[in-house]
């Protein structure tokens, strides 16, 4: 059965059930659902924990051993078994539909995959797994859903603001949950529970380190190729993880492409900045950024950055300070045309 993410916690005071599936990409989601289930099973007398993870030449019969052995030191267990390629092959097939059907005795079994494809979602493992599982779909938040999401966040530990306030924290986190949780942390670190300004958010949330990556887009928009080299090199020796630059990139771009098209078809660009929040001096760089770069070309790099971002986690081969750099550079020194 499908459980919704929202109630998994209410669920779990219930006890734990045999069989749970994660599906999904979004780290934030997977993490806090793993750690609601694994919090469950501690304070219900699960004493032991295995993880497995089933990659190329993982042998499946470790699964049917472990349901045959004995525990030595707890009558209740938790087997945790992550599937990141999505893709469990012939053996790895039978084994699910059997664990499905056959649930391990007295163990709690988590099944960890990533945002599966037409044909996964179709195969007979995982429609055995979604008729006897309980099944958590971990999405992310929609751009429109991500104010709400935050106000509810800072709610938990008595904090609120603005709608403005809201929508600002959302546009410099949009994209990276596990940012907008720090972030949020933060804010119930820095003050005090109660309401919090609009200038208050702004200075907690831009006085970090990854501050530069904003000066990076701003040096890629105004086409400055060696103010570029030099603030990709001054991330990339402070140890600068590829991720916190990348998205900074992405909350750049995806603006330029929406206003791109509002020029193309000869509408008013200004509106379109205004309904960015682009204001000011920006407003001026913004344009002189338009004039120098085609829709082709910042919809290829928005493109190229969704590669980076699966690079940077993992899923795809590559190395990612590279990717962000050649694509930095390429854009920076995009003449007008």
């Amino acid at each position: 059965m499908r459980l919704p993410h929202s109630q998994l916690e209410s669920h779990l005071k219930g006890g734990l059930q045999p069989l749970y599936v994660l599906v999904g990409d979004e780290p934030l989601a997977q993490s806090e659902c793993l750690d609601a289930i694994r919090n469950a099973a501690r304070v219900q007398g699960f004493d032991e924990r295995l993880s497995l993870v089933a990659e190329r030449n993982f042998n499946w019969q470790q699964i049917q051993s472990y349901g045959q052995s004995i525990s030595l030191f707890s009558n209740r267990r938790m087997l945790e078994l992550s599937i990141p390629g999505g893709k469990p092959g012939l053996e790895g097939s039978k084994a699910l539909q059997t664990l499905a059907s056959n649930t391990i005795p007295d163990t709690t079994t988590v099944i960890i995959l990533p945002t599966l494809e037409r044909e996964a979602k179709n195969s007979a493992w995982f429609s055995a797994l979604e008729n006897h599982a309980h099944t958590i779909s971990l999405h992310e938040i929609d751009a429109e859903q991500l104010p709400q999401w935050i106000a509810s966040r800072l709610k938990l530990q008595g904090q609120y603001t603005s709608q403005p306030a809201l929508e600002f924290l959302a546009l410099q986190v949009e994209g990276n949950l596990l940012a907008a949780n720090q972030e949020i942390q933060k804010l119930g670190l820095l003050y005090p529970q109660g309401e919090l300004s609009e200038a208050k958010i702004k200075e907690a949330v831009l006085n970090v380190s990854r501050f530069d990556a904003f000066q990076l887009g701003e040096a890629v928009l105004a086409g400055n190729v060696e103010r570029t080299v030099r603030i990709l090199q001054g991330l990339q020796d402070e140890g600068e993880n590829a991720v916190a630059v990348m998205n900074p990139l992405m909350w750049v771009l995806r603006p330029l492409v929406r206003i791109k098209q509002v020029e193309m078809r000869g509408e008013n660009i200004s509106k379109a900045m205004t309904d960015a929040r682009i204001y000011g001096d920006r407003q001026a760089l913004v344009k002189r950024a338009l004039g120098r770069l085609s829709l082709r070309q910042l919809e290829a790099a928005l493109q190229k950055l969704a590669d980076i971002d699966k690079t940077a986690k993992g899923v795809m081969p590559g190395d990612a300070w590279l990717e962000i750099s050649r694509l930095c550079f390429g854009l920076a020194k995009v003449r007008g045309r």
